[in-house]
């Protein structure tokens, strides 16, 4: 365990919950200890200060001694000698050269000569195997494969040259500069806005200033305020999302909704905006950004996860962020000044990484090492790139205890609605609920994120989540940057409505017309959905539709779920699928209508008017989902009309 105790930190107290809605007063909060993952999520209340910058220190330290443990140091391996291996994928990454910045970063922090001779074999390696004639590298080491990652690399290793010049030789320094240019000159030439996801011309407004700014070249600059300032065109006109993480990029769904993913949001876009307007000084930049990083801070979780459980991308959701993007440490420690919740939402997420590190690598979920799932390294190297960053350039210091501030989701604020994602929040005596009918899916994907009413998140200060989303169906929609399921009993984690009948599935989160309602009546919450079982061309079943009505009602003390669909000529293949979120450490106990999940410090009661069985799973009687990297215990229910209780005690 981490017990750094450093000064008090003070920030000023003048600031809005959420600024551009209300001001309220702030109260105070319990912060995530930095304890390895217990047997539960439970909350340490009010524990020793700690420092973000001493945290991100020890862990890029942690991570560097991993990274340097998986390098190929056998010269007859020729295509992958100095590259970094992966024990999930089997292969080296072709972005690995990303990790060129921490290892310098490392060299000049440690003085271990080990880390600059790593380095440079990295550099050898992303120049024989993704580098390109035409100044781009490749995302993987493979003929055809995406060139966007050259505005990350080219970042990546233009902070090397801008902070840790100093270690480097005047021929590499040289070689690197010319490197650089080339590179440039690709993302120049080839980016425009529409290029990609909204993530890539926004990364490029950095790279290209960046680089323009080392190099004195003024057209990469003004290549790159033009991409910064046409990001803000791509600001939902209510809420403030960013959005552009799929296609069309202006839109809107028949809902009224445009492509928003928190991940890559928070993780890669609003850290390139913050970086490029800092740089600049931009402050039309930086307003719109405070704005919109105060938006995403809505889906902070008490526990320090991102809620990412309804975004177009979320089939790389990591409870802790996105698989393959760098950290919103970037973003939001940088900005720590314009808003001290910034500061602690840094913190309580690096919290978090270090609670999913395991031998000095960052696994992609808090359940993968119970679980016994093999860590990509792909979340290391790029995650080891982020807490370098904040490390490397000025930071406000913040001078507050952080306890005595409040993240917006650690109130009981009852109910937001948030109509550009079509998505509902439900903060609830100790519950936190998400409820989606986001209309919007990924480009031509199907079955990705869950939608129609389904609720994507149940979580309570004592257990963490009870229930999440997941992608509705696994698929590898990036196959280079996401691992292979071979579990045939894997499911989807989302609680659901399900028909199987042959090869076709009709689940109720898949239904993008649902239609939600919401009423707050005498202390209770309820939130009423109606939606159909559809496949995920939308579809109804050969033998037609069939209607589902699912009410959740909150209050303080516990969460009540009714469901009722119409039976059709499908009675007893119709199921409720209740898959309980429980690590496989966790011993439970399961009778005909009630489950007890032990916590540690609580117990999880889940209730049921009707049998709940359990299904078959491979292992430990949990399934597994890479989305959001967690395990569940699934359960189902065969009867049309169900009502299902859920307490913690």
């Amino acid at each position: 365990m981490i017990n750094y105790i450093c000064d008090p930190i003070v920030l000023p107290m003048t600031l809005s919950r959420r600024s551009f809605i209300k001001t309220t007063a702030i109260g105070t909060a319990g912060l995530v200890g930095a304890a390895a993952f217990t047997d539960s999520f439970a909350l340490n209340l009010a524990p020793p200060q700690v420092d973000l910058y001493l945290l991100s220190d020890q862990l890029i330290k942690q991570w560097g001694k991993g990274l340097l443990a998986l390098q190929i140091m056998d010269k007859s391996n020729v295509n992958n000698y100095g590259g970094i291996y992966c024990p999930a994928n089997k292969t080296v990454h072709g972005r690995i050269g990303d990790a060129i910045y921490p290892f310098f970063y490392l060299a000049e922090k440690t003085k271990d000569s080990r880390y600059l001779d790593s380095a440079m074999l990295l550099y050898r390696w992303i120049e024989n195997r993704v580098s390109q004639p035409d100044g781009s590298w490749l995302n993987e080491p493979v003929k055809g494969s995406w060139k966007g990652i050259t505005v990350f690399s080219s970042i990546a290793l233009a902070e090397t040259l801008k902070n840790h010049g100093n270690l480097m030789s005047n021929q590499f320094k040289t070689e690197l500069t010319d490197r650089l240019k080339k590179a440039a000159d690709y993302i120049h030439t080839n980016f425009s806005v529409d290029y990609g996801n909204i993530n890539y011309p926004i990364s490029a407004s950095y790279s290209l200033s960046l680089i323009g700014t080392l190099l004195d070249i003024p057209k990469y600059k003004d290549k790159g305020r033009e991409f910064a300032h046409t990001a803000l065109k791509f600001i939902t006109p209510k809420d403030g999302f960013l959005y552009g993480e799929g296609k069309p990029k202006t839109t809107p769904s028949p809902k009224g909704c445009f492509s928003v993913d928190l991940g890559y949001n928070v993780e890669e876009s609003l850290p390139s905006l913050v970086l490029y307007g800092l740089l600049n000084k931009d402050q039309e930049v930086l307003d719109a950004v405070t704005r919109v990083l105060q938006t995403h801070m809505e889906f902070m979780l008490p526990d320090g996860g991102w809620d990412n459980s309804w975004g177009t991308r979320n089939y790389k959701w990591t409870y802790w962020g996105s698989r393959t993007t760098d950290g919103s440490q970037t973003a939001y420690a940088l900005m720590a000044d314009r808003d001290p919740r910034f500061y602690k939402l840094a913190l309580k997420n690096t919290q978090l990484l270090q609670q999913c590190t395991k031998d000095n690598l960052l696994y992609g979920g808090p359940h993968y090492v119970s679980h016994e799932v093999p860590v990509c390294v792909h979340h290391t190297f790029c995650h080891i790139k982020a807490l370098t960053t904040i490390l490397d350039h000025p930071h406000p210091s913040p001078k507050t205890n952080i306890n005595s501030i409040q993240l917006p989701r650690e109130e009981a604020y009852g109910s937001l609605f948030f109509s550009d994602i079509q998505t509902w929040l439900i903060a609830k005596g100790k519950y936190k609920a998400t409820i989606t009918g986001y209309d919007r899916e990924y480009n031509d994907y199907k079955n990705g994120h869950a939608t129609g009413g389904a609720m994507t998140l149940l979580w309570h200060e004592k257990t963490g989540p009870i229930f999440t989303g997941s992608m509705s169906q696994y698929q590898l929609f990036e196959a280079d940057n996401m691992q292979v399921d071979t579990d045939p009993l894997s499911m989807p984690l989302t609680p659901r409505i399900e028909l199987r009948t042959g090869t076709s599935v009709f689940m109720n989160i898949s239904d993008l017309s649902a239609k939600i309602e919401k009423e707050d009546v005498a202390g209770v919450l309820t939130v009423k959905t109606q939606s159909k079982l559809v496949d995920k061309n939308q579809q109804n079943p050969t033998s037609g539709e069939l209607n589902c009505r699912i009410t959740y009602q909150f209050t303080d003390k516990k969460v009540t779920i009714k469901f009722n669909f119409d039976k059709g000529e499908h009675d007893g293949q119709v199921k409720i699928i209740l898959p309980v979120i429980s690590k496989s450490t966790e011993k439970f106990t399961l009778t005909d209508k009630l489950i007890l999940v032990n916590k540690g410090s609580s117990t999880l009661k889940i209730s049921s008017s009707s049998k709940l069985t359990l299904l078959p799973t491979t292992t430990k009687n949990r399934v597994f989902n890479f989305v959001p990297g967690l395990e569940a215990i699934p359960l189902s229910i065969d009867q049309n009309v169900v009502t299902v209780v859920i307490e913690v005690v």
